[in-house]
């Protein structure tokens, strides 16, 4: 009997270090931006051994302003690319370009616009009467929806150049921003904490942080995917609930600006504006996506002219790859 108990062992043992002997796949995930904690998850894989545990060996290469990973993953260059937001991916399908979105990390987009407060700007319309710095890109998105939505004006525009000083010396102004990061760059300069105005709380239901990739992998490696999704979607949630030391000290590592202070300021307002976590993905898992939703934003950004009408947003996304509630057990309460 024990003879038998210690061949069983010996083989369990034997089968194991064959499966860790297997070479891993090597994959590159290219993000949008240098490293921050909203790329927290990524990293979060990488430092816990997630990715491993799934058979990948992920390397991942920061964006920055004289990067465009996006165009290295249309051109093969890499496996993966964190997207910004949905429309992007329509985007992609308007020009032919066989991106996919496979899933959708932040089920907010962290677009917001800050005001000074004591100013009376109470309610989200009280922001059409104050002088705007949005960006060029935020005038032919968001901006355009804010038009049709709720009747700002470009005539109250001026340029927004990632610069707070205009924004700063007059009171009655608002800036554009991420929730992660603006508020506490005024915090932090200014001394005062500025009014926020979440745009995806007003209606603006765009996806953010998507994972892209190509359609050619979706048809061709499509366990190679999955795996990526789901080890992706267990960072996340270690990252947000978990010990998230290593892989701040990562980011921290691919980007020597970042500090602790900025980092869990960030992880902060994730959670407390469920960024990640709300909506479908509180029952489906992180990385939830829905037709309906695509579709109805699809359909706002039309209307309001960000996009071309005739796109057919069938080919922007797939939703094989989530809504399998993946680490819905591990979320802490």
């Amino acid at each position: 009997m024990l003879r038998a108990i210690a061949g069983l062992a010996f083989a369990l043992a034997l089968a194991v270090a064959q499966a860790q002997a297997q070479p891993l796949d090597k994959v590159s995930f290219g993000t949008n931006w240098l490293a921050e904690a909203e790329h927290g998850g990524f990293y979060q894989a990488v430092a816990d051994g997630t990715y491993r545990r799934y058979g990948l060996d992920v390397t991942i290469v920061p964006g920055g302003p004289n990067r465009n990973n996006r165009l290295l993953l249309a051109a093969g260059k890499l496996d993966f690319f964190m997207s910004a937001n949905t429309l992007q991916g329509f985007d992609a399908a308007a020009q032919n370009v066989p991106i996919v979105t496979v899933a959708a990390i932040f089920q907010k987009d962290p677009q917001v616009l800050l005001a000074h407060p004591g100013q009376g700007i109470e309610r989200f319309e009280d922001l059409k009467n104050l002088t705007l710095f949005i960006s060029p890109e935020g005038i032919a998105t968001y901006f355009q929806w804010l038009k049709a939505e709720f009747g700002f004006r470009e005539s109250r525009v001026k340029p927004y150049t990632s610069n707070p000083q205009p924004f700063l010396a007059d009171k009655r102004s608002a800036m554009q921003g991420y929730v992660t990061s603006e508020p506490y760059a005024i915090e932090k300069t200014a001394g005062f904490k500025p009014e926020i105005f979440l745009l995806a709380d007003q209606g603006f239901d765009s996806y953010s942080t998507l994972i892209e990739t190509r359609r050619d992998l979706v048809l061709g490696k499509s366990g190679l995917v999955q795996r990526f999704v789901d080890a992706s979607i267990l960072g996340w949630t270690h990252y947000l609930y978990g010990e998230n030391g290593a892989a701040n000290a990562l980011i921290k590592h691919d980007n020597p600006e970042m500090t602790d202070e900025l980092l869990a300021y960030s992880i902060s307002k994730m959670k407390e504006y469920g960024l990640v976590d709300s909506g479908d993905a509180a029952t489906l898992g992180i990385g939830a996506m829905s037709e309906a939703r695509i579709k109805g934003f699809y359909e706002k950004m039309v209307h309001a002219g960000a996009v071309k009408p005739g796109i057919d947003i069938a080919k922007t996304y797939t939703l094989q790859f989530v809504n399998r509630k993946v680490g819905l057990d591990q979320r802490s309460k």
